[in-house]
């Protein structure tokens, strides 16, 4: 420990999230000890999963934080290479959704699924704490070592792991309410708190180990973190009121398959990782056989949920659009702050907190405004809300590059347009995140609930590929980030987000006809 008197920015920083965490931890001992059926007006199972997710969420944004940085750092990739690779490892976490998705629908059901890819990313964290050679500089040399297979197996336990818990937990958050429920765009920004309450202090505590103690110890920080969030998903069972079991009585031996399935998806994931230019091909692949199964599915539907199934592809096809350009955050952003912001004694790795904490922040504002508005006629539909996060992207990137173009070429930009890109770019994601999480699992049939959660995630996979490449760009052909060019690579993107922001508006009132609110029931 240092003396109070020379601790830096960084040091108080990590001081407060730690006080935090014990403070959220304390909140949640409070609320296990009710035993009511609801808690703050939402049954009490939403906070098991609030507090599980959470957990799942301080491990993986805490990891994803170093991740850059250490891909550059410690394993000596050249920024652009590094920036794909971060690209297609989060790509791979959103498209495994849909195997996990799909297994959870027809065979284990959420609850058993979520718990097995629990235990998949406890092992995938503890992999990332196991290190290889220090002290090489070529990076021909460092990227021989036989660790880096380790490196990789990680990766790919996370991906497989969040496969299977991502989108189940979702939906379990979900079954808990009736399709009516007027609670149930409020659930999801409560649940969608729990996920950056976790994010942020993650990102603080892991970020911060990792950047001035050792990696190692910011990855095995993460990797606690996850054996925590598994513990309370066992524990709280009861609140869930059954909810998320399996369709039908599973045989033991067929549920050991499946997790061999699991098991064996980890094999393909660590090959596919690592050739990241096969990715691309198998996106597109993807993509088409579920837009062909989803229209498929749709046209065996009667009129009003087939155009609810049309309003589905029309919502998911903006995802990829929306975190390609949301997630420079992690990748080429985080490595222009490292480069070229003033950060004033800050590890480059706390910056990524600043999203989840305006999202904590901001989260309840947006919560009571839907609600606000919709008391009174006036809420924005959700094709409207997306036209909006788009918008606001966009606006993110232009405000980040005016200001760090008005300053000079040759000075560091100002901290404060970090906060301010972070700031367009979070209440962008409020408008569409939550809401979208809450849409497909309102409009989706029953038999494809899961199914199409994971097309939703898989959309998202596509854009943080091209999140990835857009990140390569940012190298040049050098593969080392320039000022100028990764400015003026923002620049267009942010006046391309803008463009599309007008049409999804222009649009938005064909989209709600189709999702037939008025005639919702529930199930």
């Amino acid at each position: 420990m240092k003396e109070l008197a020379l601790w830096n920015e960084g040091d108080w920083i990590a001081a407060i999230a730690a006080v935090a965490l014990f403070g959220v931890l304390a909140f949640g001992l409070s609320l296990s000890r009710r035993k009511s059926a609801e808690v703050l007006g939402h049954p009490s199972g939403l906070f098991v999963l609030f507090y599980a997710e959470m957990w799942e969420r301080f491990s993986y944004y805490g990891m994803r934080a170093l991740l850059i940085l250490y891909l550059t750092q410690f394993w000596l990739f050249t920024d652009g290479k590094s920036a794909l690779i971060y690209g297609t490892y989060t790509s791979l976490v959103y498209i495994t959704p849909v195997l996990g998705g799909y297994l959870a629908d027809r065979y284990l059901g959420q609850r058993k699924a979520v718990l097995f890819g629990g235990i998949i990313l406890a092992l995938g964290h503890g992999f990332m704490a196991v290190e290889g050679m220090h002290g090489i500089t070529d990076p021909a040399v460092k990227q021989a070592d036989p660790a880096i297979n380790i490196f990789w197996l990680a990766l790919a336990l996370i991906i497989v792991g969040s496969g299977f818990l991502k989108a189940n937990i979702s939906v379990i958050v979900g079954q808990l309410y009736r399709l009516t429920d007027a609670r149930r765009d409020g659930a999801y920004t409560i649940f969608y708190m729990g996920v950056n309450a976790g994010a942020a202090l993650g990102t603080i505590l892991v970020g911060y180990l990792g950047q001035t103690i050792g990696w190692s110890y910011g990855f095995g920080l993460a990797g606690i973190g996850m054996v925590i969030g598994l513990i309370i998903f066992v524990m709280g069972k009861p609140a869930l009121m059954g909810k998320g079991e399996a369709p039908a009585p599973l045989a033991r031996t067929q549920e050991w398959t499946l997790y061999g399935l699991g098991a064996l998806a980890v094999v393909v994931i660590w090959a596919l990782i690592q050739y990241q230019d096969v990715i691309q091909s198998l996106l597109i692949v993807a993509g088409v056989a579920m837009l062909v199964y989803t229209l498929y599915e749709a046209l065996k539907l009667p009129k009003e949920p087939r155009e609810r199934m049309f309003a589905i592809l029309f919502l998911i096809a903006l995802n990829p659009i929306f975190w390609g350009l949301f997630e420079q955050a992690g990748g080429s952003l985080s490595l222009y702050t490292d480069k070229f912001v003033d950060k004033g004694g800050v590890p480059t790795s706390l910056f990524q907190s600043i999203n989840p904490i305006y999202i904590v922040l901001l989260g309840p504002v947006f919560a009571a405004l839907w609600v606000w508005l919709a008391k009174r006629g006036w809420e924005p539909s959700a094709p409207a809300k997306f036209g909006y996060a788009l918008l606001q992207v966009g606006l993110g990137f232009l405000v980040f590059v005016w200001g760090a173009q008005g300053v000079g070429a040759g000075v560091a930009t100002p901290v404060v347009f970090v906060f301010l890109i972070f700031l367009l770019h979070t209440m962008g994601e409020l408008c569409l995140s939550p809401v979208g999480l809450s849409a497909m699992n309102r409009l989706a049939p029953a038999h494809l609930a899961s199914f199409i959660m994971g097309a939703w995630f898989y959309m998202s996979a596509v854009g943080n590929f091209i999140a990835g490449k857009i990140g390569e760009a940012t190298g040049g052909d050098s593969g080392e980030m320039t000022k100028e060019a990764t400015l003026a690579i923002y620049a267009q993107i942010g006046w391309i987000s803008i463009g599309v922001a007008a049409g999804v508006l222009a649009l938005a009132p064909v989209v709600r006809r189709w999702m037939h609110l008025d005639a919702l029931q529930d199930r």
